[in-house]
């Protein structure tokens, strides 16, 4: 079984990390609360609603984005129409559209690359503008799926920041994420999933000192003094 019996919440507002090894069931759980798959069992709510079988589009109209690692801009278009492929998702105003697309680019330090090809923007430009599209959808729930990966230590720290401040404007992150130093500080609250299960679940300092958790997957080095 890909998921047996995971059990959470994220409260409103919250920064909650999903860790584990590779097979453990991460990608799973994203692609079930985003939409991609419907789960066999249980029950997905959301602000109070159950959501299970809904379709990726219809969970954007209720509010959850979701991000790939691998970033999937629409490459032959510029920055700013990618934006408005987000942004008309709830805006149906093409001037009001694209006055929510230019704000939120400003917002992730791309305004001023807005007129380029989407094809010619660096990897980390590229996470932005995976960011900034979602986030033209108006979230409340960003599920944001290894956005570390590929970035150098700089710019890890920078969009660490980013995150923070899209957490500040009201907006709940589920990050699935495998650099553990970036997870320990950002999240305010780890779930470390093992073989379908969820193993371990509590601030990062209690995950991190898990013996559990430093069995199966995080080894000594993350273990608090």
């Amino acid at each position: 079984m890909a998921l047996r019996e995971v059990d959470f919440h994220i409260d409103s507002g919250e920064i909650l990390g999903l860790i584990g090894p590779n097979g453990a069931g991460k990608t799973t759980l994203f692609n079930t609360v985003a939409g991609v798959f419907a789960p066999d069992g249980g029950r997905i709510r959301f602000n109070g609603e159950e959501i299970n079988g809904l379709r990726p589009y219809e969970l954007c109209g209720k509010g959850i984005a979701r991000t790939f690692q691998i970033t999937k801009p629409f490459l032959n278009i510029t920055v700013l129409e990618n934006m408005m492929v987000g942004a008309l998702c709830k805006e149906k105003n093409i001037k009001t559209g694209q006055r929510v697309a230019l704000e939120i680019l400003d917002f992730v330090g791309l305004v001023g690359k807005k007129n380029l090809l989407a094809a010619s923007l660096t990897l980390e430009d590229r996470k932005r503008l995976e960011l900034a599209r979602a986030l033209a959808t108006q979230p409340r729930l960003l599920l944001l799926d290894e956005s570390m990966a590929g970035l150098n230590p700089a710019e890890k720290m920078l969009l660490l920041e980013l995150l923070r401040r899209v957490r500040d404007q009201g907006i709940t992150l589920l990050v699935v994420e495998h650099d553990m130093k970036a997870v320990m500080t950002l999240c305010e609250r780890i779930i470390m999933m093992h073989r379908g299960e969820k193993l371990v679940e509590g601030t990062p300092q209690q995950v991190a000192n898990n013996p559990q958790a430093i069995a199966a997957y995080l080894g000594e080095e993350y273990a608090a003094a």
